[in-house]
């Protein structure tokens, strides 16, 4: 798709280098709840430092709209932002590395028919080079046996329960279906729902509450980052998320 190319991206890079020699340092706009996300990552913000009486008057108020910011610096080369970005990550991994060994590929077990290790977890390459011991494996298994582990995963599903059950809750039922919300995987990168969150209880996947309470929340700021503050789903999302704080 031409969409993903960063054209828009590019072209607004240009705009702002452009009108940096005008003496232009904002600009402002009104995005409805498909473009929000565009121009979030353009550098656009729904807080407003304009004072208002320069721009009241000659631009448009309309229903269903946010307006948006952006400050165009007056010292930053808009056209190379794209370079020093990859530059910065490029320095950003090399310092990981330096102090990692996420980047080293050890061989894969080699067995024969027949073959058995007393100790499959610790005698597979890498893993106790990386720091890990066979309690780190067989712990997950002890818990689940146990009767306060056990007792704990029932207060997890209780939780999920009450959430799903909540009046504010229908927005968040299942996943947004990006055949219709054609941008939402640009906007928001990490997507999560009532029955992924579902899913993953029966996976055993949560360990604390804090954990489940961090998807519930990641849920809820990402239908507030994706939708307006007009919109009925944001105003479900501040709802919502005022419930899961009073219940967690």
């Amino acid at each position: 798709s031409e969409q993903v190319k960063g054209y828009g991206t590019k072209l607004m890079n240009h705009l702002k280098q452009h009108v940096k020699r005008q003496g232009i340092t904002q600009f402002l706009t009104y995005a409805d709840n498909y473009a929000i996300g565009y121009f979030k990552k353009q550098g656009f913000s729904k807080t407003l430092y304009m004072p208002r009486e320069r721009w009241v008057g000659y631009i448009k108020d309309y229903d269903g709209g946010t307006l948006m910011e952006c400050y165009v610096h007056p010292t930053i080369d808009y056209t190379a932002v794209p370079e020093t970005i990859k530059t910065q990550k490029a320095f950003v991994k090399a310092r990981i590395k330096a102090v990692s060994q996420q980047h080293v590929v050890h061989d894969g077990l080699q067995l024969g028919e027949g073959v058995k290790l007393k100790n499959p977890v610790e005698e597979i390459p890498g893993i106790l080079a990386g720091g890990w011991t066979a309690a780190d494996f067989t712990g997950a298994s002890a818990r689940e046996s146990d009767r306060e582990w056990s007792s704990l995963y029932g207060q997890f599903r209780a939780i999920w329960k009450d959430v799903e059950k909540h009046d504010a809750s229908w927005p968040f039922q299942e996943p947004v279906d990006t055949s219709e919300v054609e941008d939402y995987l640009t906007v928001i990168k990490d997507p999560i729902d009532l029955s992924k969150i579902k899913q993953r209880l029966d996976d055993k996947y949560y360990k604390s509450k804090d954990m489940l309470k961090a998807d519930l929340i990641r849920m809820i700021e990402n239908c507030k980052t994706y939708n307006g503050q007009r919109t009925v789903f944001y105003k479900e999302a501040e709802r919502l998320g005022a419930y899961v704080e009073r219940r967690l």
